[in-house]
């Protein structure tokens, strides 16, 4: 899987009185994104926490381009762009359906950590999801 397309609608509690969505909102879109492109890869994040593995954000950045509002339909692009044994980094692209324009892109990095906050190496700890990621690298690379 190169990448992960995921549909969100924005919902009225997501806009300001102007009708415009509020910047944090995208970052929150950037996690639905991340979420389901684990799931796509046989690894739903609530598995992750059952095998004492966590991804805190070390990083994460967004570009604004153009304001989303109410009801639109937004497709969220997400890609695997950077993946080392104890950091990973997702690629974000956010567009509105119903004209196809980026309305924003971004990035997040994270740690893998256990329960207690210690960096923790993926290939150690969970040998499927650092195979599923590595396939998945290699496939990007194509």
């Amino acid at each position: 899987m190169k990448l992960k397309e995921t549909k969100v609608r924005v919902r009225y509690q997501e806009t300001d009185k102007m009708g415009v969505v509020y910047y944090a909102n995208y970052f929150v879109w950037f996690e639905v994104g991340r979420t389901e492109y684990f799931r796509g890869l046989g690894m739903p994040y609530g598995e992750f926490e059952k095998n004492d593995l966590y991804l805190p954000a070390v990083e994460a950045f967004c570009q604004f381009r153009i304001p989303a509002r109410y009801d639109d339909l937004l497709t969220v692009t997400t890609k695997v762009s950077s993946f080392q044994e104890v950091r990973i980094t997702f690629e974000y692209e956010i567009k509105r359906d119903s004209d196809g324009k980026v309305l924003a892109a971004g990035h997040t990095e994270h740690a893998f950590v256990n329960e207690k906050g210690r960096p923790v190496v993926l290939k150690k700890q969970n040998p499927f999801l650092w195979k599923r990621l590595m396939e998945t690298t290699e496939e990007s690379e194509d």
